[in-house]
């Protein structure tokens, strides 16, 4: 019965947590161009690249970038975190969307648009 309770208690803790969510760019050191994002989940968009790169594989990453990354190689890649997104608990996921839609936008403007994916 203890290890059922503990369960509950670890799983109704893992609700209550909320992932980093911001905006990012994966910048290609060979040409310059960016690859400008965001994500409600950072740490998926880290694990994808990092799997890309032991893996020496895009499957995981965007596909406007896989042209790219068997031209040059997946090292010649990084992941760059712009902006974290403060999040409140009551927030639901579309206003977590939309929030990150504006500050997406916001590091847009400040981009090169010759220079992006």
């Amino acid at each position: 019965m203890n290890d059922q309770v503990r369960r509950k208690e670890l799983r109704a803790q893992y609700k209550q947590t909320h992932p980093e969510a911001g905006v990012y760019r994966i910048i290609n050191h060979e040409n310059s161009k960016v690859l400008l994002s965001s994500s409600p989940n950072l740490a998926s968009v880290r694990n994808r690249l990092a799997f890309a790169k032991s893996t020496n594989s895009p499957g995981a990453l965007d596909q406007r970038l896989r042209d790219d990354i068997r031209r040059f190689g997946i090292d010649a890649f990084s992941l760059e975190i712009l902006e974290v997104l403060e999040t409140k608990p009551e927030m639901t996921p579309a206003e977590i969307r939309d929030d990150l839609a504006v500050l997406e936008e916001l590091w847009r403007e400040r981009q090169d648009p010759l220079l992006l994916y």
